[in-house]
């Protein structure tokens, strides 16, 4: 031994440090191994939660931009699943609620839109999907502005024009400037049927979005399906999402739901929540693993020295004062694996998060309607997740070493110096 023979019940801390990283630096190869399978394991942890946390909250931010905004007025009879539009069950007196809307605290902007299901035919073709009559100027549209890849946005006047997915237009093999039919049933039952040029086409990056929804100017939807001054609901933005609650509860209404972005996106919330719970298990068994390697590194250590753990303890080094030599050992391997770790999962989560990971259109579009997945996931930086993943790596290491640690701090001098 190196060190100089302590006197009894007298070692400092900063004494023990050098000794463990001695003890850490003597068997090379070994301490290399243990400091990759946690710089490792820290850095698989931080992608894979930096991906899951952008992936999940791209989910959220296209179903709100493409589908519900942060809140909706809806008529309390409105049936969603049925795309209802009978006058009954719709949104009417636009104007003073939507200036009633547009004036509240907090409302960015508020538009109305009407829902309906159609029958979408070329000469060799007929689909159907979902028709959305719209206020094309609106801020909640935005993503058809952004996304148009050939023609032109419909003017909110326009009386026989209609946007299409790029996507759905590719499976229709029409382009922009052909003509397309239109079929309807009207709130009376009756078959509303009509040719419409196509005067754009757009592309929001959400397969199943693009692949089954088309757009009209909203005087002509509610002309298609005879109902004139309704809408199906009022979106809404918010400039705070989190104030949802607050603002719902400012504009209620009799005879109107006021339903939050949480509220009109249950399947997506649901999703995060399994999504997390499926990663946190993911990070147990990672942690796990590692937690493995630092147990067998150290008991290794103490077997191959028992005899100088006889010699320490015989010089009058105490129990206490063995067992934190050895969980030092252990807070050095994990501290220099948990750096390196840093250093490869940031880079790895800057990286997604330029770049994402394309998945590819059809392979996205086959998962159904699944409106708000995108075909390229990018990752997110999550600073408090990252800092609470690397505490934790580091609190189960220290976990793991308590053992081999009582072992050796539990040797009997003589029993030590024997069996060395």
């Amino acid at each position: 031994m190196s060190e100089p023979a302590p006197s009894k019940g007298n070692l400092g801390l900063g004494v023990l440090w050098r000794i463990a990283w001695r003890d850490v630096t003597r068997n090379k190869r070994r301490s290399i191994l243990s400091v990759t399978a946690v710089a490792l394991g820290l850095t698989l942890l931080i992608v894979l939660n930096g991906l899951i946390g952008g992936v999940v909250a791209d989910m959220v931010e296209n179903a709100v931009r493409l589908q519900t905004g942060h809140l909706q007025w809806r008529n309390e009879n409105y049936d969603e699943d049925a795309l209802s539009l009978r006058p009954s069950e719709l949104v009417d007196d636009l104007e003073s609620r939507l200036a009633r809307a547009r004036a509240t605290d907090g409302v960015r902007a508020a538009t109305p839109v009407l829902w309906m299901r159609g029958l979408l035919s070329t000469a060799d073709e007929s689909l159907d999907l979902r028709l959305m009559g719209i206020e094309p100027g609106s801020q909640l549209h935005t993503h058809v502005r952004d996304g148009i890849v050939a023609g032109s946005l419909l003017s909110a006047d326009d009386r026989d024009g209609i946007l299409l997915g790029e996507r759905l237009a590719k499976s229709l093999d029409v382009v922009a400037g052909d003509k397309v039919g239109v079929a309807v049933v009207s709130a009376e039952g009756t078959l509303d049927e009509g040719a419409f040029t196509v005067r754009g086409l757009f592309n929001t990056g959400i397969p199943g979005y693009d692949q089954g929804t088309a757009f009209f100017a909203l005087d002509k939807a509610q002309a298609l399906a005879q109902n004139r001054g309704r809408a199906s609901a009022i979106m809404m933005l918010l400039d705070e999402p989190e104030a949802a609650d607050e603002i719902a509860a400012a504009l209620a209404e009799p005879g109107l739901e006021t339903l939050t972005w949480t509220e009109l996106n249950v399947t997506t919330v649901e999703y995060m929540t399994l999504a997390r719970r499926f990663y946190w298990i993911l990070d147990a068994i990672v942690m796990l693993v590692v937690a493995v390697v630092i147990a067998n590194t150290l008991l290794m250590a103490v077997f191959e020295r028992i005899r100088e753990m006889g010699i320490l303890a015989s010089l009058g080094m105490r129990r206490g004062q063995i067992r934190t030599l050895f969980l030092l050992e252990a807070l050095v391997l994990g501290l220099i694996g948990s750096a390196l770790g840093l250093v490869f999962g940031l880079a790895g989560v800057t990286w997604l998060a330029r770049n994402g990971i394309d998945f590819g259109e059809d392979a996205v579009a086959s998962v159904g309607d699944a409106y708000a997945m995108g075909s390229v996931m990018y990752a997110r930086f999550e600073p408090g997740l990252i800092l609470g993943l690397t505490l934790w790596t580091l609190a189960v290491i220290l976990l793991v070493a308590l053992y081999p640690a009582r072992f050796a701090s539990r040797l009997e001098p003589v029993e030590a110096l024997r069996k060395g």
